[in-house]
């Protein structure tokens, strides 16, 4: 019965990992993005988001509530997990271990990136491309994002190669494989529409 369980708390981890927050997460790159047009663009795109109808109830539902059990659970996942790398160093080994550390430096970066603009914005605080530039003036800011960001991407794709496994949609060697191919192309793409949009503010 606990196997069962468990079998069943990974897979909606699994499952909330790529639909709705990797969804999601793909979605704040791209009107992120928008920086590279410049402040008036980026300031469209992101006040276009700011008064989607139901907001309040997206972002509960569909944005944080599952980012928090995806965290928690995923915390528990980092705790138990037996990593293999010393004794085993294959490709696999070591992206099962990273993906664990980049989980945690996920989490603390949507933390403050959170604390940074969600909860400033209900404080008062105008969230814009000038609240951004400023905040990314700062080198150890700019290198703080710059990590999280692209560790955020790493969790998300090699995290949706492990989506594919364990839901059965690559079985074979050679799927697994194929799909190793295709989730480092997802994450070379999303990282260079990431990092453009970081240098934007800069």
């Amino acid at each position: 019965m606990a196997a069962n369980r468990e079998f069943l708390f990974r897979r909606l981890h699994s499952l909330l990992g790529v639909i709705p927050v990797g969804v999601f997460l793909i979605q704040h790159l791209v009107v992120n993005h928008f920086a590279t047009r410049g402040a008036e663009a980026f300031n469209k795109a992101a006040g276009f988001m700011e008064h989607l109808p139901f907001r309040y109830f997206l972002e509960i539902f569909v944005i944080f509530l599952p980012i928090l059990y995806h965290a928690i659970y995923g915390i528990y996942i980092a705790i138990t997990a037996k990593n293999n790398t010393k004794n085993y160093g294959f490709f696999r080994n070591w992206m099962f271990y990273i993906q664990r550390v980049t989980g945690i430096i996920t989490l603390i970066f949507i933390v403050w990136h959170v604390w940074e603009t969600r909860v400033a914005a209900q404080l008062g605080q105008e969230v814009n491309y000038e609240m951004m530039s400023e905040n990314l003036a700062n080198p150890w800011m700019l290198i703080f994002y710059l990590v999280g960001v692209i560790s955020t991407i790493f969790h998300f794709s090699n995290g949706l190669w492990s989506f594919c496994v364990s839901w059965g949609i690559t079985v074979s060697p050679k799927s697994q494989r194929i799909n190793t191919y295709v989730t480092l192309g997802i994450f070379v793409a999303l990282t260079i529409v990431g990092v453009r949009a970081i240098f934007a503010f800069v």
